[in-house]
């Protein structure tokens, strides 16, 4: 099968292309290289083809989809806070380039496009966990426009006879994370100051807590998602489960580091919520998601990835100075 990944040289996007690549299928590429970074790609460049361009421009998505079966749209602006600074950019990007995502699988055939949807939907939710039945209440312009995208998915699907599926994702992580963005998630952010030995900032308190999701979890669902067996017009939860606060996050990451440091605490961030987890049920039922990597797997390989790319040894204090 062909298939195109937007945003494939994003942190979730290249780990989904290593694995249709290892599963067989052709696979191109659309990033324009804004936040997504090609070293991600260099170890499949001579397998995939690449094509600079934004989702904004529709001849780049029409070369880019040519004779593929199904997209997953992975390429947003990703960040609460930056769109609370900019919250023009979030929408255009996540709202607007969606629209132009299923005009160009209209023009192309596509038979199913896959949306990364986004928790942030849910803003304060209701109840915990999040059930997709909950009325979305995003508190943040990113999941206003994450929740457009989604509406502009399953509509435009509708209208033009395209599979549909929207995956809401939960505070994911694994390896090459980008720990330097400004906007840069957690994990990777806590994972380098333990190694180097330097005091984490912990914004807000430190009892916020997260349905923290493995990203080898989050690949399964888009594969599982994306056979022509899994319902059309699906919104689903692809998430562990659980839900982990930022000091026991930070106690895993030491753990696994064998390294003991002790937090400052920062003010909380614009936009953020305190506290998330999902319901899973209905993904299991849908298309038989279930965990495969739990938490505390997941935050071992991140950890040895981060320390065996910056040289770190496992359980070795940094030297002083």
């Amino acid at each position: 099968m062909k298939t195109l990944v937007t945003g494939g040289a994003g942190f979730i996007g290249h780990h989904l292309v290593r694995r249709l690549l290892e599963r067989g299928d052709r696979v191109t590429v659309l990033d324009n290289f804004s936040t997504g970074f090609a070293a991600r790609l260099a170890p499949f460049k001579d397998d995939i083809e690449v094509v600079t361009g934004t989702i904004l421009d529709p001849a780049a998505l029409d070369r880019a989809a040519a004779g593929c079966e199904v997209i997953f749209h992975e390429a947003a602006i990703p960040s609460v806070a930056r769109s609370v600074v900019d919250p023009k950019a979030s929408n255009e990007a996540n709202a607007t380039g969606t629209i132009e995502v299923m005009l160009a699988a209209k023009g192309q055939g596509i038979r199913r496009v896959l949306l990364a949807g986004s928790s942030s939907v849910y803003g304060i939710p209701a109840e915990l966990p999040c059930r997709e039945t909950q009325r979305p209440m995003p508190r943040s312009p990113y999941g206003v426009s994450k929740l457009a995208a989604e509406h502009y998915v399953h509509s435009l699907g509708e209208l033009h006879g395209i599979e549909t599926s929207v995956l809401r994702y939960f505070n994911v992580f694994g390896p090459a994370q980008d720990p330097n963005s400004e906007y840069s998630a957690v994990i990777p952010r806590f994972t380098m100051a333990v190694l180097e030995g330097r005091t984490p900032t912990i914004n807000g308190s430190g009892e916020i807590s997260r349905d923290f999701t493995y990203i080898d979890n989050v690949v399964d669902a888009n594969l599982l998602a994306a056979d022509a067996s899994s319902p059309s017009g699906l919104t689903c939860n692809v998430a562990g489960g659980f839900r982990y606060s930022l000091l026991d996050l930070l106690a895993s990451i030491c753990r696994a580091a064998g390294r003991q440091v002790e937090p400052t605490f920062g003010p909380a961030r614009a936009g953020d919520i305190l506290h998330s987890q999902a319901d899973i049920s209905l993904a299991t039922s849908a298309f038989g998601y279930h965990l495969r990597v739990p938490f505390e797997e997941g935050i071992v390989r991140t950890v040895g990835w981060y320390a065996e790319q910056a040289g770190h040894h496992i359980g070795a204090q940094p030297a002083a100075g």
